[in-house]
Order: structure tokens, then C-alpha cells, then sequence
């Protein structure tokens, strides 16, 4: 069976996307690669980001459209997770640019070093830092090792 898919983006709604804009650009060193305004009323109808490799689109919420943000919606079960070569780095800008820490940077039993943080448009993100490789096997060993203890 073939896969029609070539990638996957995603695409974020928000309230006040060109300041969300901003903020991504401060928080995570994303660029602006283009925006389009609804000439009826100024909202960012899409606009596309860079996250280092990613392509990200983004736009104010379109209730007509059923484009809402997780603010409206009260929350988002989906977490962006960002690969850094320093979390504890990448921790201290976002929280600078105005993010709120959930979670302080920790090693984990599968290598990684991993923090998240909430954007101020309701979206969590994880920052992670890999510290070690480790196996899907060893990832495995190492949390049956934790839960029986």
C-alpha cells in the first residue's frame, strides 16, 4: 500500500497571530517566511514559519471555518516537541520571550533531556536535548526497571 502523504505540518490557530508571530520568532527562533491579512479586518488569514528543518503554518482563529484556538476551546491535547541542543537553553529564551514553565528540564531514562513549556496561545511545548542514546529495548528496560521500584 502506497502513502499519498509526502509530509506532515502543522498548522496552528491562535488569538492575535502576528503577535504570536512575534513571540515564535523571540521564543523559538522561528522565520517568518510569509503572511497573508484578511483586507477585511487585519487577521492573519495563514502565514508560514520556520522551526529550524520545520515548516510551520499558522492564522487567527475562522470560528466559520471552525479554525479555533486552544484558548476558545479550552486547551490542546497536542504538544509540539522541539529538538534543541540545549534544553536548558532553549528553556531560558522561551521563558524570556514570555512562555510559563510546566515542567523544569530533567533527564530522562531514554536519553533526553526534556522541559515544556505553555506558549501564551495556549500551546505546550516540549523541548528536549538528547543526552544519550539509548535503544528502543534498553527505553523499555529502563521503564519496567522504574515502575517496579
Amino acid at each position: 500500500m502506497s502513502s499519498f502523504a509526502r509530509k506532515v505540518s502543522a498548522y496552528f490557530v491562535v488569538k492575535n497571530a502576528a503577535q504570536a508571530i512575534d513571540f515564535y520568532k523571540q521564543a523559538f527562533g522561528a522565520v517568518e517566511i510569509f503572511r497573508m491579512t484578511d483586507p477585511s479586518d487585519g487577521r492573519v488569514g495563514h502565514a508560514e514559519l520556520r522551526f529550524g528543518e520545520t515548516l510551520m503554518m499558522l492564522a487567527d482563529e475562522y470560528p466559520d471555518f471552525g479554525a479555533l484556538s486552544p484558548d476558545t476551546i479550552g486547551g490542546s491535547p497536542v504538544a509540539f516537541h522541539v529538538d534543541t541542543s540545549s534544553t536548558d537553553e532553549a528553556v531560558a529564551q522561551a521563558l524570556s520571550a514570555g512562555a510559563t514553565l510546566l515542567r523544569p528540564a530533567t533527564d530522562q531514562s531514554f536519553g533526553e533531556r526534556v522541559a515544556q513549556v505553555l506558549d501564551p496561545y495556549g500551546h505546550r511545548w516540549m523541548l528536549s536535548q538528547t543526552i544519550e542514546q539509548v535503544s528502543p529495548e534498553e527505553m523499555q528496560r529502563r521503564w519496567n526497571e522504574g515502575a517496579s521500584a
